[in-house]
């Protein structure tokens, strides 16, 4: 009964919803035992890691036959209790819940609307020019980098000198040596980006660009390969990122980011220091050194292909 999914990959490599709503509940189901659950294990041998089917669908009070098929991607009909039901049952996190919804109940976007250029209002580039001494900038859909201050070129190098294109975090941190250098946790700053752009898949399967964006990354870097097939996925605010500068060495700096109310795909992050540490003092010198810094942080548009 345990068999694996009938394989609904769409055509062309093209980021497909039932596909990935079957592969989402398959390793989240994987990664459960039956003592996580309290279930008893018998020490039977089992041919696949994790809970059967029969067994989750009993922890979610459903059929197996129904659950099967909405492990097979078929979420047409299935309601909002029954996939609360299921959540509660993987153990999911809220946005594992959030997406897992996407996934089985996916909102309509045009697909006009799903591929247009974001802008970056006036004011709020205005906002970014007002924040001296604070790196910050805006990203918007797929992690692409919209508009940043001049601390924010001095930190993470200086993203004028690069197409349009190629300003994205996950093009940045997985096609750049210089990434590599510059984050100290980059393996945990590669899978943030991974399980960013998986919720951007469940809330927009439709988008040509994230679809494109996963095929060149796919193909190009085994580690985002690998990243990707884990179907993580997670929502991370705030937190703190170490970083080893070229001018100034170490740094610590706590970040926060901020939803824009006006347009969901957009947010608004900031780095600061603490005070009084060498972090702080090590900002001050940049902050200082102005556009000498940011030439020292600049990024190679060949590196960043």
């Amino acid at each position: 009964m345990d068999e694996q999914p009938e394989a609904v990959q769409g055509a062309g490599g093209a980021l497909d919803r039932r596909a990935e709503l079957s592969e989402f509940l398959r390793t989240r189901r994987a990664r459960l035992k039956p003592e996580d659950v309290g279930l008893p294990d018998f020490g039977r041998h089992r041919r696949v890691p994790g809970l059967r089917r029969e067994e989750l669908a009993q922890l979610a009070g459903v059929s197996v036959a129904y659950y099967t098929r909405l492990e097979q991607g078929n979420g047409r009909n299935v309601s909002a209790e029954v996939l609360d039901s299921i959540a509660r049952a993987l153990r999911l996190s809220d946005a594992e819940h959030n997406h897992l919804t996407h996934l089985a109940k996916p909102k309509q976007h045009k697909k006009k609307t799903a591929a247009r250029t974001e802008q970056v209002r006036g004011a709020l580039r205005q906002l970014l020019d007002t924040m001296d001494g604070v790196p910050a900038y805006i990203s918007g859909r797929r992690g692409d980098i919209l508009a940043w201050n001049r601390m924010a070129a001095a930190v993470f190098g200086d993203w004028g000198e690069l197409p349009a294109q190629q300003r994205n975090w996950a093009r940045l941190v997985f096609l750049t040596p210089e990434y590599r250098e510059l984050f100290v946790e980059w393996e945990q700053k590669a899978s943030d980006i991974v399980s960013f752009l998986r919720m951007e898949a469940g809330r927009y399967p439709d988008d040509p660009r994230l679809s494109a964006l996963v095929g060149e990354l796919s193909v190009k870097s085994e580690e985002f390969r690998r990243l990707w097939a884990t179907h993580d996925v997670r929502e991370k605010s705030y937190g703190v990122k170490r970083l080893r500068h070229p001018l100034v060495g170490d740094l610590t700096l706590n970040y926060q980011s901020f939803r824009l109310a006006d347009d969901d795909g957009q947010a608004m992050t900031t780095y600061h220091a603490e005070p009084g540490s060498p972090s702080a003092e090590a900002l001050r010198l940049l902050a200082s050194w102005g556009a000498d810094a940011t030439r020292a942080g600049r990024v190679s548009p060949d590196t960043a292909a």
